[in-house]
Formats: structure tokens, sequence, C-alpha cells
């Protein structure tokens, strides 16, 4: 169960973890109007984070498939097993956003649909 709560943290700390790259050695950077500021970069800054975005936008869909599964009984290291699977699906696909490797990208994310879609039939 452990490694459970630990890949739910580590999905949702991620999203933070592509804003910081985003931000990373940005000498202009305006804590003021953060979200502006973003929205006004270019290359690899963008595309953290576009991650950041996504990270959010794939965290819900995980966590509710975790819940499900652990509600339904199903073998807590199946579910862990398809856990760590998402996780390393998600932290490839942050890294091959910030370094523009589009293709890639589209696979690993596929990948961790496929994890996420498995915790739901797990737990039918």
């Amino acid at each position: 169960m452990n490694q459970i709560v630990a890949t739910l943290l580590i999905a949702g700390l991620l999203p933070i973890i592509c804003a910081g790259i985003a931000k990373w050695r940005a000498k202009d950077y305006n804590n003021h109007q953060p979200r502006e500021w973003l929205g006004l970069q270019e290359a690899w800054r963008a595309r953290a984070n576009a991650a950041q975005q996504n990270s959010f936008e794939a965290f819900p869909f995980f966590a509710g498939g975790v819940l499900l599964a652990l509600v339904a009984g199903t073998d807590v290291a199946m579910i862990a097993q398809t856990c760590w699977v998402f996780i390393a699906a998600r932290v490839t696909y942050v890294y091959c956003y910030v370094a523009d490797q589009a293709t890639l990208r589209s696979i690993v994310w596929v990948v961790g649909l496929g994890a996420v879609i498995r915790l739901y039939l797990i737990a039918v």
C-alpha cells in the first residue's frame, strides 16, 4: 500500500516539478504574473509548461483508477505494479516533452493511458 501512496504523491507532484523546470534559471521570471509569464515562453520552457498542464489533466483519471481498484479489493501488488508503470510513463513523457521528442512522447503517453485503463479494468 505504501508504494501506491508513493505513486499518487509522485503523480501529484509532477505538475509542480514541470513548472519548476519551466521557470528554472529564468532571469525574467515574473512571480507577480506567473501564468502570464509562462504563457509567453517558447521552446523548452513552453513545452515544460505544457507538460505541467498535461500532468494536471492526467492526475484525476489516474487517482480515480487507483481508488476504484483499491475499493474493488484488487490485489495490491498488481495495483502497485500498474501505478509504477504509469509513473515511469509520465516521467518519460515529461522528459520527452521538454526534449522535443514528439513521437516518443506520444508513445509513452499511450503507455500511461493504458496503465490507467488497466486500473479501471481490474476494478471491474
